[in-house]
Protein backbone atom coordinates (compact mmCIF):
# COMPACT_ATOMS: atom_id res chain seq x y z
CA UNK A 1 0.00 0.00 0.00
CA UNK A 2 1.42 3.39 -1.04
CA UNK A 3 1.96 5.86 1.79
CA UNK A 4 0.32 9.26 1.33
CA UNK A 5 2.53 12.19 2.36
CA UNK A 6 1.13 14.74 4.82
CA UNK A 7 -0.57 17.57 2.90
CA UNK A 8 1.38 20.76 2.41
CA UNK A 9 0.13 23.91 4.09
CA UNK A 10 -1.69 26.48 1.93
CA UNK A 11 -1.52 30.25 2.42
CA UNK A 12 -3.38 32.25 -0.22
CA UNK A 13 -4.00 35.91 -0.96
CA UNK A 14 -5.84 37.62 -3.77
CA UNK A 15 -6.77 41.06 -5.00
CA UNK A 16 -8.94 42.44 -7.77
CA UNK A 17 -8.84 46.06 -8.92
CA UNK A 18 -10.80 48.07 -11.46
CA UNK A 19 -7.62 49.55 -12.94
CA UNK A 20 -7.20 53.09 -14.27
CA UNK A 21 -9.38 53.19 -17.37
CA UNK A 22 -12.46 51.05 -16.75
CA UNK A 23 -15.62 52.19 -14.99
CA UNK A 24 -16.53 48.72 -13.75
CA UNK A 25 -14.61 45.71 -12.56
CA UNK A 26 -15.81 42.76 -14.63
CA UNK A 27 -13.24 40.36 -13.15
CA UNK A 28 -14.23 37.96 -10.38
CA UNK A 29 -11.97 36.30 -7.83
CA UNK A 30 -12.49 33.34 -5.53
CA UNK A 31 -10.12 32.46 -2.68
CA UNK A 32 -11.38 29.49 -0.66
CA UNK A 33 -8.52 28.03 1.37
CA UNK A 34 -10.60 25.43 3.26
CA UNK A 35 -11.88 24.04 -0.04
CA UNK A 36 -8.51 24.46 -1.75
CA UNK A 37 -10.22 26.29 -4.62
CA UNK A 38 -8.95 29.45 -6.31
CA UNK A 39 -10.54 31.00 -9.40
CA UNK A 40 -9.81 34.01 -11.60
CA UNK A 41 -12.47 34.94 -14.16
CA UNK A 42 -12.30 37.88 -16.59
CA UNK A 43 -15.74 38.66 -17.95
CA UNK A 44 -16.69 40.16 -21.29
CA UNK A 45 -19.90 41.10 -23.02
CA UNK A 46 -21.12 44.64 -22.65
CA UNK A 47 -21.94 46.93 -19.76
CA UNK A 48 -23.65 44.30 -17.60
CA UNK A 49 -22.69 41.01 -19.19
CA UNK A 50 -19.02 40.69 -18.30
CA UNK A 51 -19.43 41.11 -14.57
CA UNK A 52 -22.45 38.83 -14.56
CA UNK A 53 -20.62 36.08 -16.46
CA UNK A 54 -17.56 36.12 -14.22
CA UNK A 55 -19.68 36.05 -11.04
CA UNK A 56 -21.78 33.16 -12.32
CA UNK A 57 -18.57 31.31 -13.18
CA UNK A 58 -16.93 31.54 -9.75
CA UNK A 59 -20.20 30.87 -7.92
CA UNK A 60 -21.06 27.82 -10.05
CA UNK A 61 -17.58 26.32 -9.86
CA UNK A 62 -17.51 26.63 -6.07
CA UNK A 63 -21.01 25.19 -5.80
CA UNK A 64 -20.10 22.19 -7.95
CA UNK A 65 -16.88 21.44 -6.04
CA UNK A 66 -18.72 21.64 -2.73
CA UNK A 67 -21.45 19.37 -4.08
CA UNK A 68 -18.89 16.82 -5.28
CA UNK A 69 -17.20 16.79 -1.88
CA UNK A 70 -20.49 16.35 -0.05
CA UNK A 71 -21.61 13.53 -2.34
CA UNK A 72 -18.30 11.64 -2.17
CA UNK A 73 -15.73 12.85 0.40
CA UNK A 74 -13.33 10.10 -0.71
CA UNK A 75 -12.66 12.06 -3.91
CA UNK A 76 -10.49 14.39 -1.86
CA UNK A 77 -7.30 13.47 -0.04
CA UNK A 78 -6.87 10.16 -1.87
CA UNK A 79 -3.35 10.96 -3.05
CA UNK A 80 -4.10 9.16 -6.34
CA UNK A 81 -1.78 10.09 -9.18
CA UNK A 82 -2.29 10.78 -12.86
CA UNK A 83 -5.40 9.38 -14.52
CA UNK A 84 -6.34 7.56 -11.30
CA UNK A 85 -7.22 10.85 -9.62
CA UNK A 86 -10.84 11.87 -10.30
CA UNK A 87 -10.42 15.53 -9.31
CA UNK A 88 -9.38 16.91 -12.71
CA UNK A 89 -12.63 15.59 -14.15
CA UNK A 90 -14.56 17.04 -11.20
CA UNK A 91 -12.99 20.46 -11.78
CA UNK A 92 -13.48 20.29 -15.53
CA UNK A 93 -17.13 19.36 -15.06
CA UNK A 94 -17.57 22.36 -12.72
CA UNK A 95 -16.29 24.70 -15.44
CA UNK A 96 -18.58 23.04 -18.01
CA UNK A 97 -21.55 23.59 -15.67
CA UNK A 98 -20.53 27.23 -15.29
CA UNK A 99 -20.49 27.53 -19.08
CA UNK A 100 -24.02 26.15 -19.36
CA UNK A 101 -25.26 28.41 -16.54
CA UNK A 102 -23.84 31.55 -18.18
CA UNK A 103 -25.23 30.60 -21.57
CA UNK A 104 -28.70 29.97 -20.14
CA UNK A 105 -28.66 33.28 -18.26
CA UNK A 106 -27.84 35.08 -21.51
CA UNK A 107 -30.79 33.43 -23.27
CA UNK A 108 -33.14 34.76 -20.60
CA UNK A 109 -31.96 38.39 -20.74
CA UNK A 110 -31.28 40.25 -23.99
CA UNK A 111 -28.99 42.70 -22.20
CA UNK A 112 -26.69 39.80 -21.34
CA UNK A 113 -26.60 38.35 -24.85
CA UNK A 114 -23.14 37.24 -25.93
CA UNK A 115 -21.57 37.41 -22.50
CA UNK A 116 -18.76 35.10 -21.51
CA UNK A 117 -15.69 34.89 -19.32
CA UNK A 118 -12.25 33.43 -19.05
CA UNK A 119 -11.72 30.93 -16.24
CA UNK A 120 -8.50 29.79 -14.63
CA UNK A 121 -9.36 27.58 -11.67
CA UNK A 122 -6.90 25.86 -9.34
CA UNK A 123 -7.95 23.05 -6.99
CA UNK A 124 -5.29 22.07 -4.44
CA UNK A 125 -5.66 18.67 -2.81
CA UNK A 126 -2.89 17.45 -0.56
CA UNK A 127 0.35 17.74 -2.49
CA UNK A 128 -1.28 18.10 -5.91
CA UNK A 129 -2.86 20.98 -7.77
CA UNK A 130 -5.26 20.67 -10.67
CA UNK A 131 -5.84 23.51 -13.11
CA UNK A 132 -8.86 24.04 -15.37
CA UNK A 133 -8.39 26.76 -17.95
CA UNK A 134 -10.30 28.57 -20.69
CA UNK A 135 -9.29 31.91 -22.21
CA UNK A 136 -6.31 34.18 -21.67
CA UNK A 137 -6.14 34.47 -17.91
CA UNK A 138 -3.09 32.56 -16.68
CA UNK A 139 -1.66 30.24 -14.06
CA UNK A 140 2.05 30.18 -13.23
CA UNK A 141 4.12 27.81 -11.12
CA UNK A 142 7.00 29.43 -9.24
CA UNK A 143 9.66 27.02 -8.00
CA UNK A 144 13.30 27.36 -6.92
CA UNK A 145 13.81 30.78 -8.46
CA UNK A 146 12.07 29.97 -11.76
CA UNK A 147 8.63 30.77 -13.15
CA UNK A 148 6.71 28.53 -15.54
CA UNK A 149 3.49 29.40 -17.38
CA UNK A 150 1.24 26.40 -16.76
CA UNK A 151 -1.66 27.47 -18.97
CA UNK A 152 -1.77 28.20 -22.68
CA UNK A 153 -3.53 31.38 -23.79
CA UNK A 154 -6.60 30.85 -25.94
CA UNK A 155 -6.19 34.08 -27.88
CA UNK A 156 -5.66 35.18 -31.47
CA UNK A 157 -2.26 36.68 -30.69
CA UNK A 158 -1.11 33.54 -28.85
CA UNK A 159 -2.12 31.38 -31.82
CA UNK A 160 -0.25 33.69 -34.20
CA UNK A 161 2.80 33.52 -31.94
CA UNK A 162 2.71 29.72 -31.66
CA UNK A 163 2.44 29.40 -35.46
CA UNK A 164 5.43 31.69 -35.99
CA UNK A 165 3.34 34.33 -37.79
CA UNK A 166 4.43 37.07 -35.38
CA UNK A 167 7.30 37.72 -32.97
CA UNK A 168 7.22 38.22 -29.20
CA UNK A 169 7.61 41.96 -29.79
CA UNK A 170 4.71 41.93 -32.27
CA UNK A 171 2.59 40.09 -29.71
CA UNK A 172 3.29 42.65 -26.98
CA UNK A 173 2.21 45.51 -29.24
CA UNK A 174 -0.63 43.83 -31.14
CA UNK A 175 -3.97 45.62 -31.35
CA UNK A 176 -5.60 42.18 -31.22
CA UNK A 177 -4.37 41.21 -27.74
CA UNK A 178 -7.89 41.20 -26.30
CA UNK A 179 -9.39 38.82 -28.87
CA UNK A 180 -9.80 35.40 -27.27
CA UNK A 181 -10.59 32.22 -29.17
CA UNK A 182 -12.29 30.28 -26.37
CA UNK A 183 -14.50 31.46 -23.52
CA UNK A 184 -16.87 30.13 -20.89
CA UNK A 185 -20.53 30.87 -21.57
CA UNK A 186 -20.49 32.34 -25.07
CA UNK A 187 -21.72 28.94 -26.27
CA UNK A 188 -23.46 26.23 -24.27
CA UNK A 189 -20.41 23.95 -24.26
CA UNK A 190 -16.69 24.61 -24.03
CA UNK A 191 -13.47 22.62 -24.26
CA UNK A 192 -11.62 22.92 -20.94
CA UNK A 193 -7.84 22.50 -20.68
CA UNK A 194 -6.94 20.36 -17.64
CA UNK A 195 -3.50 20.09 -16.05
CA UNK A 196 -2.03 18.51 -12.93
CA UNK A 197 0.95 19.62 -10.83
CA UNK A 198 2.82 17.75 -8.12
CA UNK A 199 3.65 20.38 -5.50
CA UNK A 200 6.67 20.88 -3.27
CA UNK A 201 7.20 22.97 -0.16
CA UNK A 202 8.29 26.43 -1.25
CA UNK A 203 6.22 26.41 -4.45
CA UNK A 204 3.86 29.23 -5.31
CA UNK A 205 1.05 29.30 -7.84
CA UNK A 206 0.04 32.67 -9.27
CA UNK A 207 -3.15 33.09 -11.27
CA UNK A 208 -4.06 36.37 -12.93
CA UNK A 209 -6.21 38.07 -15.53
CA UNK A 210 -4.63 39.60 -18.63
CA UNK A 211 -4.92 43.02 -17.01
CA UNK A 212 -1.84 41.97 -15.06
CA UNK A 213 0.18 39.81 -17.48
CA UNK A 214 -0.23 42.25 -20.40
CA UNK A 215 1.64 44.88 -18.35
CA UNK A 216 3.85 42.88 -15.97
CA UNK A 217 6.17 40.25 -17.41
CA UNK A 218 6.90 36.81 -16.00
CA UNK A 219 10.23 37.71 -14.38
CA UNK A 220 8.62 40.68 -12.65
CA UNK A 221 5.92 38.39 -11.25
CA UNK A 222 8.64 36.06 -9.95
CA UNK A 223 10.59 38.96 -8.41
CA UNK A 224 7.50 40.34 -6.67
CA UNK A 225 6.68 36.98 -5.07
CA UNK A 226 10.29 36.40 -3.97
CA UNK A 227 10.88 39.93 -2.67
CA UNK A 228 7.48 40.92 -1.28
CA UNK A 229 6.20 37.61 0.09
CA UNK A 230 2.65 38.00 1.37
CA UNK A 231 2.46 41.53 -0.07
CA UNK A 232 3.24 40.38 -3.61
CA UNK A 233 -0.35 40.62 -4.85
CA UNK A 234 -0.55 44.29 -3.84
CA UNK A 235 2.80 44.98 -5.50
CA UNK A 236 1.72 43.33 -8.73
CA UNK A 237 -1.55 45.27 -8.91
CA UNK A 238 0.35 48.49 -8.19
CA UNK A 239 2.81 47.72 -11.01
CA UNK A 240 0.00 47.20 -13.51
CA UNK A 241 -1.69 50.43 -12.43
CA UNK A 242 1.58 52.36 -12.63
CA UNK A 243 1.88 51.22 -16.25
CA UNK A 244 -1.54 52.50 -17.22
CA UNK A 245 -3.95 49.99 -15.71
CA UNK A 246 -5.84 49.80 -18.99
CA UNK A 247 -7.92 46.79 -17.90
CA UNK A 248 -9.27 45.27 -14.70
CA UNK A 249 -6.47 43.60 -12.74
CA UNK A 250 -6.88 40.40 -10.73
CA UNK A 251 -4.21 38.23 -9.14
CA UNK A 252 -4.20 35.34 -6.67
CA UNK A 253 -1.14 33.79 -5.03
CA UNK A 254 -1.08 30.35 -3.39
CA UNK A 255 2.03 29.52 -1.36
CA UNK A 256 2.87 26.00 -0.26
CA UNK A 257 4.92 25.18 2.84
CA UNK A 258 5.86 22.17 4.93
CA UNK A 259 2.98 20.65 6.94
CA UNK A 260 2.91 21.25 10.67
CA UNK A 261 4.62 18.55 12.66
CA UNK A 262 2.51 16.99 15.45
CA UNK A 263 4.68 18.83 17.97
CA UNK A 264 4.22 22.25 16.38
CA UNK A 265 0.47 21.68 16.08
CA UNK A 266 0.31 20.97 19.82
CA UNK A 267 2.40 24.06 20.56
CA UNK A 268 -0.19 26.21 18.76
CA UNK A 269 -2.90 24.93 21.09
CA UNK A 270 -0.99 25.87 24.26
CA UNK A 271 -1.76 29.30 25.75
CA UNK A 272 1.04 31.79 25.26
CA UNK A 273 2.61 33.63 28.18
CA UNK A 274 2.21 37.36 28.30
Amino acid sequence: MRMVSPPLRIAARGLTDVGQRREQNQDALLIDEPLGLFVVADGMGGHAGGGTASRIAVDTIRKMILQAREEDPTLFGSGAEGEENPLPDVLGHAVEQACAAIYEAAQDDRELSGMGTTVTAVLVDGNSAFVAHVGDSRAYLLRSGHIYQVTQDHSLVAEQLRSGAITEEDARNSRYKNIITRSVGFEREVLVDLMGLELEAGDAIVTCSDGLCNLVDDQEILAAVEEKGDEAVERLVDLANERGGDDNITVAMIRMSEPDSPASAEDKKRPKRG
